[in-house]
């Protein structure tokens, strides 16, 4: 486990998860939102985002925390490990809302209230991206090392255990 990415929907703790990780690891850590995003809520681009990330994975280890379904598959070339926060819908709204004026070191701005469609996203979530990144998985699972958490007590024993 050198090369890991940790994906799941907003909300979910990716982030959280991912800080506990490179502790133990020691790792190096890179967060998506901080790379795409900018301080005035605008964003660098997509073709910027793919010359960031493949700087990032042309490095001999790394954790990248973020979901970005559209570079998922590039990222998945890079890995060899995916762990995948895979849980319940209100799991990651009580998530999305536990973050709502703090501080973050993963994300540019601090938020203060729910995005109507941020809450939306998080909603639709299971019906539009889980069904695309079982798919995308499934057709790399022989070649990847894939950890999937149904509970953030289970995600917490792994991150114990190592």
């Amino acid at each position: 486990m050198r090369k890991v990415i940790v994906i799941g929907c907003p909300g979910a703790g990716k982030s959280t998860f991912s800080r506990k990780l490179a502790a133990k690891t020691s790792l190096p850590i890179h967060h998506l939102d901080m790379i795409w995003h900018r301080q005035d809520k605008s964003n660098i681009g997509r073709e910027a985002l793919i010359l960031e990330l493949n700087k990032i994975m042309h490095g001999d280890e790394w954790i990248i925390d973020g979901n970005y379904l559209g570079t998922l598959p590039l990222r998945l070339q890079h890995c060899d490990t995916v762990i995948f926060l895979d849980y319940p819908v209100d799991v990651c709204i009580e998530g999305a809302m536990e973050r709502l004026g703090k501080a973050r070191e993963d994300m540019p701005w601090h938020e203060t209230e729910m995005d109507p469609a941020f809450y939306q996203c998080i909603l639709d979530f299971p019906r539009t991206q889980l069904p695309v990144i079982n798919d995308i998985l499934a057709s790399c699972s022989n070649r990847l090392n894939i950890i999937r958490f149904k509970s953030r007590a289970d995600a917490d024993a792994f991150i114990e255990s190592l």
